[in-house]
């Protein structure tokens, strides 16, 4: 299998880590702010029940729109339901931009004498490419080294599906994550690693089925200890 890897960390592009995110990688998006109930980068206010209808009839009507740009019928029986289908599940896969990872880590971090390696691997990963709208998957790799508190382990998944749903980049999703965990948890180290295949290439563009992306961010004693990112990289690698 042919791999496109795209290392974020100190020693593989000599780049280093200012506040949890690597310097030269920026942020197109500001977070969004769930507890006013609106975002404070492009998107205005999508908390309330009033928006979320409203965009959906608008969602509705723009799907229409492109069917009929396509040469569609609208109106013919296999698409009389299809925009507000569409409009519907655009809405499920980008319900990440209502969400935030302080509601879901509140209830979760617990005092624990424990200072070793915390990974969970293998987490699942749906999102859309915010350059084409069609999807990219695979497998994200987590590994954090507590500050005498844990977190519940089903919460770092909770947090791969909050950044997920949105419109995203592989190398954004990654900082994401991994930033994210480092805010809440204050650990002495935070890695995260996303494998995933895209159907930009795959579907369009270049069309190479096998190709797969590798973005990794390492921070904390994962980005200035070689022995500890080659123990997290090592132990990911094992069946």
């Amino acid at each position: 299998m042919e791999h496109h890897k795209t290392q974020m960390n100190g020693d593989t592009l000599g780049k280093h880590v200012t506040n949890g995110i690597p310097n030269g990688v920026t942020n197109s998006r500001k977070e969004f702010n769930c507890h006013q109930g609106k975002e404070s980068g492009p998107h205005k206010e999508i908390g309330t029940e009033e928006s979320v209808a409203s965009s959906l009839s608008s969602n509705q009507a723009a799907y229409s729109t492109i069917l009929t740009g396509l040469g569609e019928d609208v109106d013919r029986e296999g698409l009389l339901r299809t925009p507000m289908r569409a409009a519907k599940a655009m809405q499920f896969l980008t319900k990440g931009y209502k969400e935030c990872y302080q509601d879901i880590l509140n209830d979760a971090i617990f005092d624990e004498n424990h200072d070793e390696m915390v990974i969970v691997k293998d987490i699942d990963v749906f999102s859309l490419c915010e350059h084409h709208l069609v999807p990219f998957f695979g497998k994200v790799h987590i590994a954090y080294i507590p500050n005498k508190k844990v977190v519940g382990l089903s919460k770092l998944a909770r947090i791969v599906e909050i950044y997920s749903r949105r419109l995203q980049v592989q190398e954004r999703l990654s900082k994401q994550i991994a930033t994210a965990i480092n805010d809440a948890r204050k650990p002495a180290g935070v890695a995260v690693v996303v494998e995933a295949a895209h159907m930009c290439m795959v579907m369009r563009g270049v069309q190479k089925i096998n190709r797969k992306t590798v973005t990794s961010v390492m921070l904390g004693t994962f980005h200035d200890d070689p022995k500890t990112r080659d123990e997290f990289l090592t132990l990911i690698r094992r069946s």
